[in-house]
């Protein structure tokens, strides 16, 4: 019986100190005919284009629907059809991490003839009901277009408005909560500066060529979200897809691309610091499994900055 007693109240605790954490996108919205009635029992298919994965739902008593727990990134194909009426198709739709993106169906009736069908996407407005702080989306493309100096999260967290290096709103770094897929990766000891473990070696960690997304969302937000006051980064990484792909890099640095000291107008001592790694993504069983593999070595070498 104490036996059972104990495992009830670390249970318990165990659940008490889980925060729900979001790793996905969704998409949402309502399906009418033309003169607005909602359909009910309308099917609605989105398909992502790179891998093929499927979803898809039916439309409830007033027309809306919600797919969850998609795939961020894209593009997708939503489809949209119901008996008697015409099916509609949205291309290129882009999911993004933790925000749903709103599609809103007007179908048309088999009966009637019409040269084309126009169907609308959007997104909420900024200020709405369904959020409750400000966020900042970072894509694959910015990660990959934008300048980095020190291949981190922390250069594109960076972004957002309300950030001052690594603090948010004007807290401090330890009041962040990092999470990579869901999994937390916060500093337990708080003496990083970037709030990530290995910050005060100048390590990360994770591989930048393995993230897909980054969202970082500034409290007071959604009571979904927790284990933080200041900023909450949210990053997920990469999968592979039905097309083969890879890449191999090299990124170095030393004394010779730094200017000199603002302060002595002297030249920095002599230090080394480079990563290197490679990329390969591509399909195990199409449209089912697929493999993605990601290796990163870092090397850093430079003068102590205290000597006793």
């Amino acid at each position: 019986m104490t036996k059972h007693l104990l495992f009830i109240f670390f249970l318990f605790l165990l659940i008490n100190n889980s925060y729900a954490q979001v790793t996905t996108g969704s998409l949402t919205g309502e399906v009418k005919d033309n003169k607005g009635e909602a359909l009910a029992g309308a099917t609605i298919k989105a398909t992502h284009q790179p891998s093929g994965t499927v979803y898809s739902t039916a439309a409830n008593a007033t027309g809306k629907y919600t797919i969850p727990n998609m795939r961020v990134g894209g593009p997708y194909l939503v489809e949209c059809s119901y008996i008697g009426y015409q099916e509609s198709t949205s291309p290129n739709v882009i999911v993004q991490l933790g925000e749903p993106y709103v599609i809103n169906v007007n179908l048309i009736s088999a009966g009637a003839t019409l040269a084309e069908v126009n169907i609308t996407g959007s997104k909420d407005a900024v200020m709405n009901s369904k959020r409750t702080g400000a966020s900042t989306h970072i894509s694959r493309s910015q990660i990959e277009d934008l300048p980095t100096l020190s291949r981190s999260l922390q250069d594109f967290t960076r972004l957002t408005p309300q950030a001052n290096g690594n603090s948010f709103i004007g807290t401090s770094n330890r009041f962040n909560n990092i999470t990579i897929d869901g999994a937390v990766n916060n500093d337990v000891y708080g003496l990083s500066t970037t709030g990530t473990p290995g910050g005060p070696a100048g390590t990360q960690p994770i591989s930048l060529d393995a993230i897909q997304e980054i969202q970082v969302v500034l409290a007071p937000y959604d009571v979904s979200y927790g284990n933080f006051t200041g900023g909450g980064v949210n990053a997920v990484t990469r999968s592979g897809t039905n097309e083969v792909q890879g890449s191999a890099y090299f990124y170095g640095k030393g004394q010779g691309l730094v200017g000199k000291s603002p302060l002595t107008n002297a030249r920095y001592q002599s230090f080394t610091d480079s990563q290197f790694g490679f990329r390969v993504s591509g399909p195990i069983v199409k449209n089912r499994l697929f493999l993605f593999i990601n290796g990163e070595l870092g090397r850093r070498s430079a003068p102590t900055s205290n000597n006793a």
